[in-house]
């Protein structure tokens, strides 16, 4: 107790010293005004009071230090009145860490309360404002309802202050103020931990034992949503487990909110927890909320007697995100160091406790985004409201890279950033050792600018390319901003070559929350994954969705150990996800910031056979797109997974990534007019155009030129078919591009189609009265037969590599059945045409030997002009044909 006492006299001596007051007046209507601080970082809290014309006490004042730290005078609390108007107040600096200190502030000499109606804690360097209080007057009046002096006579309270605080362990503290008034408490939890985290506090069971305190509790659970809005719900615990609801009777046990007991249509009537304020700020979370004493609900609420020793329990750890089961934020099991910490203690709320010295320092201030530049990958700059910007006061528009609010942005020396700059021409991005930005030159100072300027300006529709490569000089911490404006960017942190130096080719992956690396060699491939957000774990997937994919998850377990499994999953629940053995080595996994980076390097083939195990199967083709999918969730485990295993966020569609090309599109669904382009396609070259020529070879026998009718309707419709199929595709996709192999045998297979009609309309003609042919004549018939037959078998791979690349694009389950299908029909055609040719070739021998004619045709007739409507019906040598076959075909009546 002495030593503590010694030490907040030395405090006091050194850091709470201020000259004495000059004799000061205490005229001015602001004397003995009071009020706490607006917490706004730095964890800055306190009491002020104005003691005089020129001097004011500071009390219970906390605060983390800055660089340069001010007493700071404005008009308003707006970002051009603090920035352009505000002005220094006293010569007191606060350039240090302060503790529960009192101190008493002398004001310059030429400085009155009447020039200052906002009072500032700004740090000068970085434009930022700590905390602040609102010096204003009231006007009062008397019964007869005249104005009285103005003069401010309440005190203005703040929620981050409370009568009593205590502390439960280095990270986490209780606070608290009585009102018995209306019998009920406030509670404050702050905690240093993770923006993903919760806080809870609330009473034991006055009949649990020791080894059970948690049985029967009533417990408040706190935390920060998605949104970055602060919650707090009304908990009971009837198990030591996490919240479980049974599927068969819907009945829930576990670590619970009050409302699912008693079901949704009863949450406001059991839950005794009302948020009051919430914030997040240098790493560090304050929720107050309060609650009743002893009007509570007595099935699942615990009364507080003010004046008893009670037992609390308190917990830290991780949180579950609502999904459709459960649509709560619910507390995971808390299981240790570091990650989570849990216990219990006495205490009597009636008592004044203050042992919170000084405020919560976190190890991880950083709450804001991180954004990882790649080398191929631009960055979206642009431009949107100022939501939770990390260092107030702030414009109300700021920049935006890849739709993430002022990121911090994270470079490697030696490695080419690009910006594709579209946040408007009034916005020009520059990078600049100047932390606040806007042209520091404007106000007398000086900063090194490494990219960017006035020039860099774009918008959407002609976005500007910024291309800036930090090298080893590039100082560790840079910032960027624009050149019009103030305070309108953010930190940028330069590290050392990373993952863009040690593997070929990176791309996003869907919703750009996923980095995806690789390197190709001869018989393996090694993968990097890194996440652009906080997360517990990260996995990627190959595949066109989680069921039936190959999944590797990379973790960092309790003992702080990187960690990369590899799983089958073929089901949407946690029993679906089998673990599997694949042959991973240079396997690594780290946490930077909540951001997980998994690395491994697998052989391309496995060396199993493959059907002998699931990973057997995961074979990666280098010259087929590789469909990658992303998912990210709160906590993983090495042991029995469970539902609370199940990711909170995931990417909307698989990415096609092209391995060998080093780019990536992602997968669509099949698009109609695609499928209206493949059948019309398939009538074409499976139906029309062959059955043309089929009519040109076989049904001669018809009478008059039926039979060449068919031949030429068929062979046209097919072709007009073809070209409004082909525009059907242009269209949708919006081009035409020659890069794939169905797309190359398509145009070939066109442009044999197209040669026919030009051929026929150029043909010979055919020589009369059994005449020999000409060369010409020849060569053309050759020509015709030759290009038609062509047209018709590239046509026919054209339809085959075409339902491959839908099966390698769209990923389609029926692609198989129809490749059959396709198959099969050819498959008839060519057997049918063969039993034909065997036909005809018996028709021969049979007229040679006078047996009669075979009923699809003549023989000779081949060498009639096939695309002639006028035919003779009969030449000199069908006539002696006809008579031989007469003599043969008599009796013999000798």
């Amino acid at each position: 107790m002495l030593r503590e006492t010694l030490l907040i006299f030395l405090s006091l001596f050194f850091f709470g010293y201020a000259d004495p007051a000059p004799k000061c007046t205490r005229n001015s209507s602001f004397i003995d005004f009071e009020s706490d601080f607006i917490m706004v970082q730095h964890q800055l809290r306190g009491h002020f009071k104005i003691i005089d014309d020129c001097s004011f006490r500071v009390s219970q004042f906390d605060m983390l230090s800055g660089s340069d730290v001010h007493w700071w005078g404005a008009i308003d609390t707006d970002f051009d009145n603090f920035t352009n108007g505000g002005f220094i107040v006293s010569d007191h600096k606060l350039n240090h860490t302060y503790a529960n200190l009192t101190f008493v502030v002398q004001l310059m000499k030429n400085v009155t309360w009447d020039m200052i109606p906002v009072l500032s804690v700004w740090d000068i360097p970085t434009a930022s404002n700590f905390g602040h209080v609102l010096i204003q007057n009231i006007t009062t009046k008397n019964d007869g309802g005249e104005e009285k002096e103005k003069r401010k006579v309440s005190v203005h309270t703040e929620p981050t202050m409370f009568d009593n605080c205590k502390v439960l362990s280095k990270d986490f503290r209780v606070r608290w103020s009585l009102n018995l008034k209306e019998d009920s408490i406030e509670i404050g939890l702050e905690g240093a931990t993770g923006v993903m985290n919760y806080m809870a506090f609330g009473w034991a069971n006055p009949n649990a034992t020791d080894s059970e305190l948690m049985i029967g509790a009533d417990v408040a659970v706190t935390g920060f949503k998605e949104d970055g809005l602060p919650f707090v719900d009304d908990f009971f615990i009837t198990k030591y487990s996490e919240c479980v609801k049974n599927s068969e009777d819907g009945s829930v046990e576990g670590v619970c909110p009050d409302s699912i007991y008693e079901g949704p249509d009863r949450v406001g009537l059991v839950n005794d927890t009302r948020l009051i304020y919430g914030h997040r700020s240098d790493g560090v979370s304050l929720v107050r909320y309060k609650r009743p004493l002893s009007q509570v609900d007595g099935k699942y609420d615990q009364s507080v007697v003010q004046s008893a020793n009670m037992t609390v329990i308190w917990a830290l750890g991780k949180m579950r995100a609502p999904d459709t089961v459960l649509p709560h934020y619910l507390p995971q099991n808390h299981g240790g160091l570091p990650f989570e910490t849990f216990g219990h203690l006495v205490l009597n709320v009636s008592q004044n406790v203050n042992d919170c010295k000084g405020p919560l320092d976190a190890g991880d201030k950083e709450d804001q985004d991180v954004i990882i530049a790649d080398a191929k990958v631009p960055l979206v700059v642009s431009t949107g409201p100022a939501l939770h910007y990390p260092n107030p006061p702030n414009p109300a528009k700021i920049l935006y890279i890849n739709k993430k609010e002022a990121p911090v942005l994270r470079v490697e020396r030696g490695v080419p950033v690009t910006f594709s700059i579209q946040a408007g021409h009034d916005v020009a991005l520059y990078i600049t050792t100047d932390p606040i930005g806007g042209n520091a030159t404007l106000r007398n100072l000086t900063e090194t600018i490494y990219a960017g300027g006035p020039e860099a300006h774009g918008v959407q529709a002609s976005p500007t390319e910024l291309v800036w490569a930090p090298d080893r000089n590039t100082p560790d911490q840079i910032y960027y901003h624009s050149v019009y404006e103030k305070k309108m960017g953010w930190r940028v942190e330069v590290v050392d070559g990373g993952l863009s130096d040690m593997y070929n080719n990176s791309v996003v992956l869907d919703d750009q929350q996923v980095t995806f690396f690789w390197t190709l060699s001869k018989d393996s491939i090694s993968i990097a994954a890194r996440g652009e957000k906080k997360s517990g774990y990260l996995a990627i997937g190959f595949g066109s969705g989680m069921i039936n994919s190959y999944t590797y998850v990379g973790w960092v377990d309790d003992n702080g150990v990187g960690r990369v499994n590899t799983y089958w999953i073929d089901g949407q629940d946690a029993s679906s996800i089998h673990l599997t053995q694949e042959n991973l080595t240079h396997v690594r996994c780290k946490t930077e910031n909540g951001m997980i980076t998994l690395e491994f390097t697998r052989p391309l083939v496995p060396s199993c056979s493959r059907g002998k195990r699931p990973e057997c199967n995961n074979i990666i083709d280098p010259t087929t797109p590789l469909k990658v999918i992303w998912a990210m969730g709160s906590r993983w485990s090495n042991e029995h997974l469970t539902e609370r295993n199940m990711h909170t966020v995931t990417s909307s569609r698989p990415i096609l990534v092209q391995l060998m090309r080093g780019s990536a599109e992602a997968e669509q669904d099949l698009l109609p007019v695609l499928a209206v382009h493949g059948f019309m396609m398939f009538l074409a070259w499976g139906i029309l155009l062959p059955g043309g020529i089929l009519a040109a070879r076989y049904l001669k026998h018809l009478k008059g030129d039926n039979w060449y009718k068919i031949h030429v309707y068929l062979q046209y419709s097919g072709l007009a078919i073809i070209f409004l199929a082909l525009l059907f595709a242009v269209a949708e996709l919006r081009g035409f591009h020659v890069s794939s192999t169905h797309v190359k045998f398509g145009i070939a297979a066109i442009v044999l189609a197209c040669i026919q009609p030009a051929n026929a309309f150029l043909r010979p003609p055919k020589q009369s009265n059994g005449e020999q042919p000409t060369l010409k004549r020849i060569i053309w018939e050759y020509l015709h037969i030759i290009v038609g037959r062509s047209a018709i078998f590239v046509g026919i791979a054209a339809l085959f590599t075409g339902m491959k690349h839908l099966g390698d694009r769209y990923a389609l389950e029926n692609v198989h059945g129809l490749t059959w299908a396709m198959i099969i029909w050819f498959l008839v055609g060519a057997l049918s045409i063969a039993y034909f040719e065997y036909r005809e070739k018996q028709q021969a021998r049979d007229r040679i030997f006078g047996r009669g004619n075979w009923v699809l045709g003549n023989e000779e007739d081949d060498s009639i002009d096939l695309l002639s409507p006028t035919i003779p019906l009969s030449t000199n040598k069908e006539s002696q044909a006809s008579a031989r076959m007469e003599v043969q075909l008599e009796p013999l009546n000798r």
